[in-house]
This record gives structure tokens, sequence and C-alpha cells, in this order.
């Protein structure tokens, strides 16, 4: 089975909606509980597998901080890192060579793919949009609208 069959197959498999834009080229989502939806593309290039997934755009504010906490987590990760475009927004990135695009190895990137970019959100969020964060909570409260996607927050907000 050629790389592109393993990549579709998995896909299928996991009942992940899919678009392949161009041969070898796969952009879907990934669901997430803190971050909704990971948006991925796949790559497959000559020698490797391309894997790039959008977590955030560039901070409003103490982005050298954002960009270190995520250095300092590249340190600890699997297969994946954290690194940023010429916008200065956060991507996750991997290469994998073809001979290792199997259901196995791709369940376990896409898996820390997901996982990553997940656990990493709201803190991102903390960390470069703490002023817009306050700004929408105050705003909720004052005219009684919902907060509920703003509850990871509370506690920071409250203070």
């Amino acid at each position: 089975m050629s790389p592109a069959d393993v990549v579709r197959a998995w896909l299928e498999d996991n009942q992940i909606e899919f678009e392949e834009t161009e041969e070898g080229t796969f952009s879907f989502w990934l669901p997430g509980e803190k971050k909704l939806q990971t948006p991925v593309r796949l790559d497959l290039g000559p020698h490797a597998l391309g894997v790039h997934a959008f977590v955030c755009r560039r901070p409003d504010e103490q982005f050298e901080r954002v960009y270190r906490w995520l250095l300092e987590r590249n340190m600890r990760m699997y297969a994946v890192a954290f690194g940023i475009d010429h916008h200065g927004d956060i991507y996750l990135d991997a290469r994998l060579p073809l001979s290792s695009v199997t259901t196995d190895d791709l369940d376990r990137l896409l898996g820390s793919v997901l996982t990553y970019a997940d656990e990493a959100f709201n803190t991102i969020l903390e960390l470069g949009f703490e002023s817009s964060i306050r700004k929408e909570w105050a705003w909720r409260i004052e005219r009684g609208e919902s907060t509920a996607n703003l509850e990871a927050f509370r506690g920071w907000l409250e203070q």
C-alpha cells in the first residue's frame, strides 16, 4: 500500500472528513476538547510526510513569553514540535519518513498533534490574550451574556 493509500485509509477508518486538494496533500480537522478543532494538513513529499497543524494566531501580547513557553514544551514532546510562521502564528509541525507511514505511526503522530494542541491551547490564550479575555469577560458579565466559553479562565478572571 502506498503512503497516500495508508493516509486515506487512516482518515476513513477514523471517520475524519478530509479533502485531498492535490495528490498527496490532505486537509482535515481533528476534534478536541479545549481547542474544539485543530486544522491539519498532511503533505506527502518524495521522502517524507509533513504534518502541519494550526494551533493559534500570533498572540496579541507577551508573545515572547508565549514562544518561550512553547519552546520549553518542545523539550518534553513526542514526534511533533511547536513552531511559528512568518506572521508569528503558532503551529505544530512534524516530519515522518515515508517508510514509517503506517496506520500505527499515523495514530501516534496525529494523537500527539491533538493532545499537544488541546493541552496547550488555554495556556497560550492566558499568556498571549489576557487583556482581550478580561475585556470579553467584563463585557459579558455587564450585559448578562453567557460566559460558558470563558469558564476555563474563571479562576484568574475573578481575581
